[in-house]
Protein backbone atom coordinates (compact mmCIF):
# COMPACT_ATOMS: atom_id res chain seq x y z
CA UNK A 1 0.00 0.00 0.00
CA UNK A 2 2.70 2.33 0.74
CA UNK A 3 4.10 1.72 -2.40
CA UNK A 4 1.18 2.08 -4.22
CA UNK A 5 0.01 5.18 -2.74
CA UNK A 6 3.05 6.69 -3.85
CA UNK A 7 1.57 6.03 -7.50
CA UNK A 8 -0.24 8.33 -9.50
CA UNK A 9 -1.82 6.08 -12.14
CA UNK A 10 -5.84 5.25 -11.86
CA UNK A 11 -4.88 1.68 -11.95
CA UNK A 12 -3.16 2.48 -8.74
CA UNK A 13 -6.66 4.05 -7.34
CA UNK A 14 -8.64 1.36 -8.62
CA UNK A 15 -6.48 -0.98 -6.98
CA UNK A 16 -6.54 0.54 -3.51
CA UNK A 17 -10.43 0.93 -3.70
CA UNK A 18 -9.86 -2.70 -4.57
CA UNK A 19 -7.65 -3.72 -1.48
CA UNK A 20 -9.67 -1.31 0.99
CA UNK A 21 -13.08 -2.92 0.10
CA UNK A 22 -12.17 -6.35 -0.49
CA UNK A 23 -13.88 -6.30 -3.83
CA UNK A 24 -13.55 -8.58 -7.54
CA UNK A 25 -11.44 -6.75 -9.86
CA UNK A 26 -14.93 -6.48 -12.12
CA UNK A 27 -17.02 -5.03 -9.42
CA UNK A 28 -14.31 -2.14 -8.58
CA UNK A 29 -13.72 -1.77 -12.84
CA UNK A 30 -17.32 -1.78 -13.77
CA UNK A 31 -17.91 1.01 -10.57
CA UNK A 32 -19.95 4.18 -11.60
CA UNK A 33 -20.89 7.15 -10.11
CA UNK A 34 -24.48 6.09 -9.52
CA UNK A 35 -23.43 3.40 -7.63
CA UNK A 36 -21.60 5.65 -4.94
CA UNK A 37 -23.02 7.76 -2.43
CA UNK A 38 -20.13 9.57 -0.65
CA UNK A 39 -21.96 11.40 1.99
CA UNK A 40 -23.62 7.76 3.04
CA UNK A 41 -20.17 6.21 2.75
CA UNK A 42 -22.09 3.64 0.64
CA UNK A 43 -21.49 1.82 -2.82
CA UNK A 44 -24.57 -0.43 -3.86
CA UNK A 45 -23.16 -2.86 -6.46
CA UNK A 46 -26.18 -4.05 -8.85
CA UNK A 47 -27.24 -7.76 -8.87
CA UNK A 48 -26.25 -7.63 -12.79
CA UNK A 49 -22.82 -6.89 -11.95
CA UNK A 50 -22.23 -9.37 -9.18
CA UNK A 51 -21.01 -12.84 -9.23
CA UNK A 52 -23.96 -14.18 -7.00
CA UNK A 53 -26.27 -11.75 -9.25
CA UNK A 54 -27.69 -10.09 -6.07
CA UNK A 55 -26.95 -6.39 -4.46
CA UNK A 56 -24.16 -6.00 -2.70
CA UNK A 57 -24.01 -2.78 -0.14
CA UNK A 58 -20.38 -2.08 0.24
CA UNK A 59 -19.66 0.32 3.20
CA UNK A 60 -16.94 2.68 2.84
CA UNK A 61 -14.12 3.53 4.96
CA UNK A 62 -12.70 7.20 4.93
CA UNK A 63 -9.75 5.87 3.11
CA UNK A 64 -12.06 4.43 0.65
CA UNK A 65 -14.21 7.85 0.31
CA UNK A 66 -10.46 9.67 -0.02
CA UNK A 67 -10.03 7.55 -2.62
CA UNK A 68 -12.58 7.72 -5.08
CA UNK A 69 -12.95 11.95 -3.39
CA UNK A 70 -9.60 12.26 -5.48
CA UNK A 71 -10.75 10.94 -8.59
CA UNK A 72 -11.98 12.70 -11.94
CA UNK A 73 -15.42 12.02 -12.88
CA UNK A 74 -14.96 12.47 -16.83
CA UNK A 75 -17.61 9.66 -17.25
CA UNK A 76 -20.13 7.31 -15.13
CA UNK A 77 -17.55 5.01 -15.13
CA UNK A 78 -15.52 5.50 -11.69
CA UNK A 79 -12.42 4.20 -13.33
CA UNK A 80 -12.71 5.11 -17.06
CA UNK A 81 -10.71 3.96 -19.82
CA UNK A 82 -9.57 5.20 -23.03
CA UNK A 83 -13.13 4.32 -24.69
CA UNK A 84 -15.79 6.66 -23.21
CA UNK A 85 -18.30 3.71 -22.90
CA UNK A 86 -15.43 1.51 -21.39
CA UNK A 87 -13.78 1.60 -17.86
CA UNK A 88 -10.31 0.31 -17.74
CA UNK A 89 -8.93 -3.09 -18.64
CA UNK A 90 -9.47 -5.90 -16.76
CA UNK A 91 -5.43 -6.52 -16.50
CA UNK A 92 -4.57 -2.96 -15.59
CA UNK A 93 -4.32 -3.09 -11.77
CA UNK A 94 -2.37 -7.06 -12.40
CA UNK A 95 -0.06 -5.07 -14.95
CA UNK A 96 0.87 -2.20 -12.16
CA UNK A 97 1.24 -5.14 -9.92
CA UNK A 98 4.01 -6.30 -12.55
CA UNK A 99 5.40 -2.91 -12.62
CA UNK A 100 5.91 -2.36 -9.11
CA UNK A 101 7.94 -6.01 -9.28
CA UNK A 102 5.65 -7.37 -6.14
CA UNK A 103 4.79 -10.37 -7.93
CA UNK A 104 4.22 -12.32 -5.29
CA UNK A 105 0.44 -10.27 -5.03
CA UNK A 106 -2.11 -11.04 -7.12
CA UNK A 107 -5.46 -9.11 -7.38
CA UNK A 108 -7.31 -11.74 -6.15
CA UNK A 109 -5.37 -12.15 -3.65
CA UNK A 110 -5.75 -9.42 -1.53
CA UNK A 111 -9.25 -10.97 -0.95
CA UNK A 112 -7.37 -13.76 0.54
CA UNK A 113 -6.01 -11.70 2.50
CA UNK A 114 -8.56 -10.06 3.77
CA UNK A 115 -10.25 -13.08 4.80
CA UNK A 116 -6.97 -14.37 6.31
CA UNK A 117 -6.92 -10.73 8.60
CA UNK A 118 -10.31 -11.36 9.21
CA UNK A 119 -9.85 -14.93 10.86
CA UNK A 120 -6.41 -14.35 12.24
CA UNK A 121 -6.37 -10.88 13.56
CA UNK A 122 -9.95 -9.95 13.80
CA UNK A 123 -11.87 -12.21 15.51
CA UNK A 124 -14.07 -9.55 17.37
CA UNK A 125 -15.58 -9.53 14.11
CA UNK A 126 -18.31 -13.25 13.54
CA UNK A 127 -17.57 -15.24 10.42
CA UNK A 128 -20.52 -14.62 8.46
CA UNK A 129 -19.52 -10.49 8.72
CA UNK A 130 -16.51 -11.10 6.91
CA UNK A 131 -18.01 -13.78 4.88
CA UNK A 132 -20.56 -11.37 3.44
CA UNK A 133 -17.76 -8.41 3.06
CA UNK A 134 -16.91 -10.51 0.30
CA UNK A 135 -20.67 -11.03 -0.75
CA UNK A 136 -20.30 -14.93 -0.38
CA UNK A 137 -23.56 -16.59 0.65
CA UNK A 138 -23.10 -17.38 4.36
CA UNK A 139 -25.44 -20.48 5.84
CA UNK A 140 -27.01 -22.99 4.38
CA UNK A 141 -30.45 -22.50 2.40
CA UNK A 142 -32.31 -22.57 5.28
CA UNK A 143 -30.83 -20.42 7.04
CA UNK A 144 -30.35 -17.48 3.80
CA UNK A 145 -34.22 -18.13 3.92
CA UNK A 146 -34.37 -16.53 7.30
CA UNK A 147 -31.29 -14.19 7.38
CA UNK A 148 -32.06 -11.18 5.12
CA UNK A 149 -30.11 -8.60 6.50
CA UNK A 150 -26.71 -7.91 5.59
CA UNK A 151 -24.89 -6.81 8.82
CA UNK A 152 -24.34 -2.90 6.95
CA UNK A 153 -23.00 -1.68 10.33
CA UNK A 154 -20.94 -4.57 11.57
CA UNK A 155 -19.39 -4.59 8.10
CA UNK A 156 -18.45 -1.24 8.42
CA UNK A 157 -16.42 -1.43 11.58
CA UNK A 158 -14.72 -4.48 10.27
CA UNK A 159 -13.89 -2.12 6.73
CA UNK A 160 -12.47 0.54 8.76
CA UNK A 161 -10.56 -1.84 11.21
CA UNK A 162 -9.23 -3.61 7.89
CA UNK A 163 -8.09 -0.01 6.42
CA UNK A 164 -6.50 1.14 9.62
CA UNK A 165 -4.66 -2.62 9.26
CA UNK A 166 -3.18 -2.08 5.38
CA UNK A 167 -2.89 1.71 5.31
CA UNK A 168 0.63 2.92 5.20
CA UNK A 169 1.88 4.49 8.57
CA UNK A 170 3.36 7.75 7.66
CA UNK A 171 7.01 7.75 9.12
CA UNK A 172 7.97 9.10 12.66
CA UNK A 173 9.92 12.33 11.93
CA UNK A 174 11.16 12.37 15.06
CA UNK A 175 12.34 8.79 15.32
CA UNK A 176 16.09 7.86 15.09
CA UNK A 177 17.12 6.29 12.16
CA UNK A 178 18.01 2.70 11.85
CA UNK A 179 21.39 2.13 11.33
CA UNK A 180 23.05 -0.88 9.83
CA UNK A 181 25.74 -2.32 12.36
CA UNK A 182 27.54 -3.71 8.85
CA UNK A 183 28.17 -0.40 7.08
Amino acid sequence: MQKLSQRSALAARALELTILTASRTSETLGARWSEVDLDAKLWVIPPDRMKAGKEHRVPLSSPAVAVLQSLERLNDFVFPGFKADKPLSNMTMEMLLRRMEVDQFTVHGFRSSFRDWCGDEAPQFPREVAEQALAHAVGNEVERAYRRGDALEQRRELMAAWADYVRPTPADPNADPKIDPKS
